[in-house]
Parts: structure tokens; sequence; C-alpha cells
């Protein structure tokens, strides 16, 4: 039996839409883990997410949470902002998340609304927002989509100096070296 507290553990569950899309999982997060899922496109990494936030059916199987569990999730797809007048500053002070460590290259931007980003910048914006925000478990959903080596070296670095605080993340993607570097365990799906 490990010491790690579990955040959430599931069971054999199959999750989907109007159908099954993934599954049968079975995986456990203890708080202080990075744990990582790698498998191709379209095997049912964003639906497993899906399912744990709630957003997606369980078919079979069940998912245990930690009661009062709170969960930050970065979705794959970001949400439409076109016209929208908000800026990064904003962004952060509204996920409770901290400005104080982004990348200069970033920081520099803050004041700036956010559909005058590139997809990198914003991209990275809503990583910092989600990983600063006060959660539980931080849930990334392919992570270095729109990155440059640059802002994905400083998410490897950002994620590998992450303090114990007894919070989890769980990472999915279909890179599996930025798996191998920054998780303490890896899964596979597909």
């Amino acid at each position: 039996m490990s010491s790690v507290a579990t955040l959430f553990e599931v069971d054999s569950m199959t999750a989907g839409y109007a159908r099954p899309v993934v599954g049968p999982v079975s995986l456990r997060l203890g708080g202080g883990e990075v744990l990582g899922i790698v498998g191709p496109n379209g095997c049912g990494k964003s639906t497993l997410l899906a399912a744990l936030t709630g957003s997606a059916r369980i078919f079979s199987g069940r998912i245990d949470k930690r009661p009062g569990l709170r969960i930050s999730l970065q979705q794959q797809q970001a949400p439409a902002i076109e016209g929208i007048p908000f800026n990064g500053a904003e962004l952060l002070a509204l996920t409770g998340a901290s400005a104080e460590g982004l990348p200069p290259w970033l920081e520099s931007r803050l004041a700036e609304r956010l559909d005058r980003l590139s997809g990198g910048q914003l991209q990275f914006l809503y990583l910092w927002a989600c990983l600063q925000a006060p959660a539980d478990v931080v849930l990334l959903d392919e992570p270095t989509n729109n990155l440059d080596p640059e802002g994905v070296a400083f998410l490897e670095a950002a994620l590998r100096q992450r303090t114990d605080d007894g919070s989890g993340l769980l990472v999915v993607s279909h890179d599996t070296r930025f798996i191998d570097a920054v998780c303490d365990r890896t899964g596979a799906l597909g």
C-alpha cells in the first residue's frame, strides 16, 4: 500500500459520449505525482479527461475522487476569444493564478488582449493559468500543441520544478519524448 494520498482512482472505466470511446481504463493518481498517458490522436485521451471532469458519459466502471477535489483542466482546443476584450492579466486573476515565474516573452504581453497573442503565447498562458490555479489535480491535454521549442523547454522546466504541495498532475499527449521528460509514471492508450 502506497503512503501517497490518493487523489482519484479510475477502475475499469469505459467512457464516451453517444457511444464508448475509451476503455476499459484503470489508473490512480496520488498527491505529488505527475502521471503521463501517451497514445495516438483519436485513441480517447481527451475523453478520459472529460470523464474525470464529468463532461463525458461513463458506460461502465467507476471513478473515485477524494471528497472536495478541485480540478483544473487545460483543454486541447482553446475557447474562442476573437473580439472579447480580455487580457492575460485578467485571465490569470480570474483563475487565481500568479504571473510569477512566467517567461519574459509572455510576461511582457500580459496587458494585451488575448486575441492579439500568437497561438503559442495563448497556449502557454492557458497552461500557466491551469498550472497556477488553486487545484488539487491539474489535467493537461496535449500541452505542447502550438508551442515552439522554447515554450516546450520552459514548460518542461516548470513541470520539473513544481513544489510538492500535495497536488497531482495528469498529462495526456501523443508526444512520448515530452511525457518521458516530465512524468514520474506513464501509461498508454490505443
